[in-house]
């Protein structure tokens, strides 16, 4: 349930709505928007008493939010989510964040020259996985701790923010000491203790989209971490499991405009995850920013025949420089344009 409140409503009633909630047994959670503040009633039973509410000073109406998911729906919050980082990225607003990496952090050596190149090229968010869930026990696991502290270096060196990805509660509390956004990924959508976790650390969470979750399992994983306090979170499509074989994964493109429709919250996407094919990556990259996607996540390794991990689906950095030129295109023709480039 939303409580409207007036143009012209006071902090006083506002306040006085809040304590109205919560005396009613109920979490209130204010939220400013453009025009006039709502405030959010949570943990609605059925048994709300409208009529304490609807009369009260400073109150417009009442909206019934009618999705599973609240506070990630548009009925919840109308403007967009825009989330800003600490080297002055913004996600969710006119600008095209680029985040770009290898899968796996490897060395030293490899991610600190990949990072500067990347940097060159107009990316400003660097991924890397220091903690990498894979098919296989037998593959490489990513390099855990050590990782994280050659992705944080990469930052000191060249101001990129960093996004890695967390598998467990734990993990979550430990990436966040390092990473400037925790990544849940697909295999974790539906790992609710994960979720709880990702959203006390403190960070922003960027959520993927698991590899047979419909839409709406999407918004509702995030509302998860909104509901542990965490608003800044960012939807990830990465693809969906497929009858077909012509690609890793069936790229949903339909989902960056669906989830927009829906939600507030900015929406990027994987084509590199999405595909499992270099040479499919770069045209679905221009299909998502054409379908209006709020950033794009790709892997690029300086040497992908050597990659220890995903090399078949990472761009040699020359081909990243292609496309960033590509978006910059595409993004102007409808009216935004890409992260400005880190100085």
């Amino acid at each position: 349930m939303l409580i409207v409140m007036r143009h012209s409503a006071t902090p006083e009633e506002i306040a006085g709505v809040v304590a109205t909630i919560e005396a009613m047994g109920y979490e209130a959670r204010p939220i400013p928007g453009k025009q006039r503040v709502a405030v959010g009633l949570i943990g609605n039973d059925g048994k709300v008493d409208e009529a304490r509410l609807v009369n009260l000073p400073g109150v417009l109406q009442i909206i019934h939010v009618s999705q599973p998911y609240k506070q990630v729906s548009r009925e919840w919050r109308e403007d967009p989510t825009v989330i800003g980082l600490a080297n002055g990225t913004v996600i969710g607003g006119r600008e095209i964040v680029l985040m770009a990496g290898p899968c796996s952090v490897e060395s030293e050596e490899q991610i600190l020259a990949i990072a500067g190149t990347l940097k060159t090229m107009g990316a400003t968010v660097l991924r890397g996985g220091a903690y990498t869930p894979r098919t296989s026990p037998y593959a490489f696991p990513g390099l855990g701790v050590e990782g994280l502290e050659l992705l944080a270096r990469a930052r000191e060196v060249t101001g990129m923010a960093i996004v890695t990805e967390a598998l467990d509660p734990d993990g979550a509390f430990l990436v966040a000491e390092y990473a400037d956004i925790v990544q849940v990924g697909a295999r974790n959508m539906h790992n609710y203790s994960l979720l709880r976790a990702a959203g006390r650390a403190g960070r922003p969470v960027l959520l993927k989209r698991g590899m047979a979750a419909t839409i709406t399992e999407l918004l509702l994983a995030a509302e998860y971490i909104l509901n542990e306090g965490e608003h800044r979170v960012i939807l990830c499509e990465r693809g969906v499991r497929s009858f077909d074989d012509h690609a890793r994964n069936l790229l949903d493109i339909t989902a960056v405009a669906t989830v927009h429709e829906l939600s507030h919250l900015p929406i990027i996407v994987d084509p590199s995850h999405g595909t499992g094919y270099r040479r499919k990556v770069i045209p679905m990259a221009r299909a998502a920013i054409a379908a209006g996607a709020d950033g794009i996540l790709v892997e690029v390794h300086p040497h992908p025949e050597r990659a220890l991990s995903d090399g078949a689906q990472s761009l040699y950095p020359e081909e990243f420089e292609r496309l960033v030129t590509e978006l910059r295109s595409i993004a102007r023709a409808i009216g935004r344009d890409l992260v400005a480039p880190l100085p």
